[in-house]
């Protein structure tokens, strides 16, 4: 069950694991099975204390990897007792340490879990030794390294950036998602038999560039399809788009929600001087999709 306030939280002695989970890559989802794992052998809830913007976006103005809607999906798998997403805003950031040490005393701890290098509070100055004076249990874990690399979602979104979705998707621990609204288009693919649906994506949502294979929820069921992101060749400064042609699909979905899943990169993109070489290589491209998607699901 998501909340957004933590002085409004009735549980008590939870097993809790705070971060900003950007993406619930596979370095957060070490805190998370452990979470799970603790509050099942103690019998104990389980919380999970999140931030949403990330403070990454807010400071620096990245990206974020996960909306708030997609990151409560994720976080859902660890089935927590309940999750607490506090908007992350400049007030928010003023919050003093040891207002927020206060709030979560309330709960009187079981125990917490957080990355080695957690910090909390105005600037940042909350620290480890500020945690351990309200539980007698507190776990660090640090971030699970791939090719000796610390995983990271600044790591993550660069890959998305460069097109690899592979290789973000083994650092995510599964595949990179993306939910929006379908909206009105130009409608050039229907002229030539590709018609797509074009997402309505918060334009702070890193994007994957490029051509990809992918599947995509919509009322209730799963379709497969290959998507194409990015700034319009002809528009190169306008924010990236998220066009998704599904196979086997005539249905109207204007204003529909549609979740896709990002499985594997076909091509960069490119700008067609003809439609009918448009054509050809969007052939092309639902050949190899198919092909991509259904070694997948082998």
């Amino acid at each position: 069950m998501l909340e957004t306030d933590l002085t409004q939280i009735d549980l008590k002695n939870p097993v809790i694991t705070i971060g900003n989970f950007d993406g619930v890559h596979v370095g957060h989802r070490m805190l998370l099975n452990r979470m799970r794992k603790l509050a099942r052998n103690s019998k104990k809830p389980s919380l999970v204390l999140t931030f949403f913007p990330p403070t990454r976006v807010l400071f620096s103005g990245a990206n974020f990897l996960s909306s708030a809607e997609e990151k409560s999906i994720l976080l859902s798998r660890f089935n927590p007792s309940k999750v607490i997403m506090i908007p992350f805003n400049p007030a928010y950031a003023r919050t003093a340490k040891d207002q927020f040490v206060r709030q979560l005393e309330q709960l009187n701890p079981h125990a917490i879990i957080v990355g080695e290098n957690f910090r909390f509070g105005r600037s940042r100055i909350g620290t480890l030794n500020d945690l351990s004076v309200i539980t007698d249990h507190l776990e660090t874990c640090r971030l699970r390294s791939s090719g000796g690399d610390i995983v990271s979602s600044s790591r993550i979104r660069k890959l998305l950036g460069l097109g690899k979705i592979e290789e973000a998707n083994r650092l995510l621990g599964s595949p990179y998602i993306a939910i929006g609204k379908v909206i009105k288009g130009q409608k050039l693919g229907r002229t030539i038999g590709f018609p797509t649906a074009n997402m309505d994506i918060d334009v702070r949502k890193a994007l994957p560039i490029g051509v990809f294979a992918v599947t995509a929820r919509i009322h209730g069921r799963n379709y497969k399809g290959m998507a194409n992101v990015g700034p319009r060749p002809s528009f190169p400064d306008e924010t990236p788009s998220c066009e998704v042609h599904l196979f086997a699909f005539a249905d109207q979905i204007y204003g529909k929600k549609l979740e896709v899943t990002f499985y594997s990169h076909l091509r960069n993109q490119e700008r067609f001087e003809h439609l009918t070489i448009l054509k050809e290589q969007l052939e092309e491209d639902r050949r190899r999709a198919l092909i991509a998607l259904e070694t997948l699901s082998q």
